[in-house]
């Protein structure tokens, strides 16, 4: 993959330390990094070693806790057959950050998705993230940076030292940060598309 930078784009790269980010996804290898929720493990949504290596970190045992980061509405239509009108419109004016879980799932592997076929995604609303997936050019695959069972950590001081030697890049941006992370709003549509459901508020 290659990744085309203009001048402003180098600089925000610098300030935000995504470079050796982007690498270590193109190579098929695991970030951590902060999102617009909690401290994640990251990965290239599309490689399915990369997936494996970072579902055994998280030491997942049930089903898919994955959940795709994207930038922008266009991406999920990428992966998606069909996005209806109502979700469209609650991704533009909902404020909180938002994972949706989308059925008609397309041209994913397999680790990605729920059992019924359905994928989570969300749109970030953080800057550093929309950032790293407009530059990876393509969805980042992640879990919370904890292992199953355990406590999301809420700042990058509570993770435990298992996921920090088990990544292959450490993200420097908001290690300081001590605000509470939390996860985002989860959503779907009803059978027969008629209402949402918030699955986690």
């Amino acid at each position: 993959m290659t990744t085309t930078f203009t001048n402003q784009a180098a600089i925000m790269t610098q300030n935000y330390d995504t470079a050796n980010a982007l690498l270590t996804l193109s190579q098929g290898g695991l970030i951590l990094f902060p999102t617009d929720t909690t401290w994640s493990i990251g990965c290239d949504a599309l490689n399915p070693k990369a997936l494996s290596k970072l579902l055994d970190l998280h030491q997942q045992k049930n089903t898919s806790p994955i959940e795709l980061l994207v930038n922008s509405i266009g991406m999920i239509k990428s992966y998606v057959t069909h996005l209806h009108p109502r979700v469209e419109t609650l991704l533009v004016f909902h404020t909180r950050p938002l994972t949706l879980l989308l059925e008609h799932a397309r041209r994913l592997p397999a680790e990605v998705l729920h059992p019924d076929g359905s994928v989570a995604m969300r749109l970030t609303q953080d800057e550093f993230t929309r950032l790293l997936v407009g530059q990876f050019g393509q969805p980042i695959a992640t879990t919370p940076a904890c292992v199953e069972g355990q406590p999301y950590p809420t700042h990058f001081g509570a993770i435990s030292s298992t996921i920090l030697q088990g990544v292959d890049h450490v993200s420097k941006f908001r290690q300081h940060d001590k605000n509470q992370g939390e996860l985002s709003v989860m959503v779907k549509l009803s059978d027969g598309d008629e209402e949402l459901v918030f699955l986690r508020e």
